[in-house]
């Protein structure tokens, strides 16, 4: 049994991407035996034999096959630190090599990684962020590769796990928190966004039933979501329940689609059920259930982007995309971004999080009324400008350039009169300071005289 055990660990496990030259180069030399430390394990010094090839032989025809190799090496190490070394060194080969067919083989790598690392729903999502990001990022840089099939359902089911830590949030806000509003927002962003989750029809009779329950005003998207549910997943257990409220809402009951009727199919054919051991494990294992996630149909390409409320007023939400159609949600907002192209606006404009329109400052604690100029401080010093109420301002708070140059004026005369007053101020410590000196006169007694040497005559030596 012991043998058994230790059977696997000892075993030659065979690199993927050797050099099948038959030559007898020092740089080719040099790789096999990196080679042959990597497939049994010996990754340090694989390491430290691929370094030494790249910094010999920097014009070697395997150059980009050893900076292959020390990533390779850190895959197969594994562990944490592992992992991310060979993250950093697949990217540096796709950064340098991209238009090798080994590139796409690296992210695939990069891929693969992340999708290991997934944590459940209900965990941290980050590992199923970055995998969607990288599994996307094969798609995208490289359509045509042998690795687009298995990198599409790495995306399909790092979406599930998404999809369902959505689901959870939305459920929570249902059934826990009565916030229906809440629960509408986060279930719609989720059928928007992933179409192809499991339980997308659990979540449009969630959607449908939290628009009911917040009002008449929100009869569209109800509507909406039960149309949704007879159209695009016709084998639900939730399509009867759907028509019937269409009916009694006098809405036209949709067909079903075709091609959503043969990926649903498709789907629950080759749905597969966890086993007993793998029912009991579960509690105890950080992997996601991923075995009801879709294994057709197109993933989206579109990151998750957060919604906003319909139960908010349109002039409240400022301008903004209606989920992924692109329109313009309309309205206003006072607060607005713009690059300053002098840097010497940024000290003389006043303070961004005042409003540009405010026409007094705070009168309770400084118990003065500011109307346009600046606000006394202490000592007589002024405190910050307030803005003029007199200028005229545009409705989105805009200020334009005549009325910065005459704020930036305002701005350098006060500057100048607090330069004056500390001059002024530092004139008068120094007289100040001049005065109290001539008061302290200091006496000391003059030193007793010397007696003078005399000279060979009598007389003295003047010193």
């Amino acid at each position: 049994m012991c043998a058994l055990v230790l059977a696997p660990g000892c075993a030659k496990k065979k690199y993927e991407n050797p050099i099948t030259k038959d030559t007898q180069q020092p740089d080719k030399v040099l790789f096999d035996r990196a080679v042959d430390d990597i497939e049994h394990a010996r990754y340090e010094q694989a390491r430290l034999t691929l370094q030494t090839l790249m910094n010999t032989y920097d014009t070697s025809e395997y150059l980009a096959k050893a900076k292959l190799a020390v990533a390779d090496s850190w895959y197969r190490e594994g562990g944490s630190h592992g992992l991310a070394q060979a993250e950093a060194e697949y990217k540096d080969f796709i950064l340098f090599y991209p238009q090798l067919e080994e590139a796409a083989e690296a992210q695939e790598k990069v891929c693969k990684m992340q999708y290991q690392q997934m944590d459940k729903s209900e965990r941290d999502p980050l590992h199923a962020r970055r995998a969607e990001d990288e599994c996307r990022q094969l798609l995208v840089q490289f359509p045509n590769s042998k690795f687009a099939p298995d990198a599409q359902q790495y995306l399909r089911t790092a979406q599930e796990v998404l999809a369902d830590a959505e689901f959870r949030v939305g459920s929570f806000y249902y059934r826990s928190k009565g916030s229906f509003p809440a629960a509408a927002n986060r279930l719609t962003a989720l059928t928007d966004q992933f179409p192809l989750y499991s339980r997308a029809d659990d979540a449009l009779m969630l959607e449908a039933d939290s628009y009911h329950r917040m009002g008449d005003r929100f009869e569209d998207q109800e509507a909406a979501a039960y149309s949704r549910i007879v159209r695009d997943y016709p084998l639900s257990s939730h399509v009867a329940e759907a028509t019937s409220h269409l009916k009694a809402m006098n809405r036209p009951v949709p067909e079903a689609d075709p091609v959503a009727y043969a990926r649903q199919k498709y789907e629950l054919e080759n749905r597969q059920k966890r086993g007993l051991l793998s029912k009991a494990w579960g509690p105890f294992s950080s992997h996601p259930d991923v075995l009801n996630a879709a294994k057709s149909g197109s993933p989206r390409m579109e990151t998750l982007k957060p919604y906003t409320p319909v139960s908010i007023p349109v002039s409240a939400k400022g301008t903004e995309a209606i989920g992924n159609t692109g329109v313009s949600a309309g309205g206003g907002s006072d607060v607005t971004v713009s690059t300053a192209n002098d840097s010497k606006l940024i000290d003389a404009a006043p303070d961004a999080r005042q409003n540009p329109g405010g026409a007094q400052a705070p009168a309770a604690e400084s118990g003065k009324t500011a109307t346009s100029g600046t606000a006394e401080g202490p000592a007589g010093i002024p405190a910050k400008p307030v803005p003029d109420a007199s200028l005229p301002q545009n409705h989105t708070g805009k200020i334009s350039a005549s009325q910065q140059a005459k704020m930036l004026k305002k701005q350098q005369d006060l500057m100048k009169k607090k330069q004056e007053q500390r001059a002024k101020a530092n004139k008068q410590a120094e007289e100040d300071q001049a005065k109290k000196n001539k008061k302290k006169k200091v006496t000391t007694a003059p030193p007793p005289p010397q007696p003078q040497p005399a000279d060979a005559a009598g007389s003295t030596i003047k010193q």
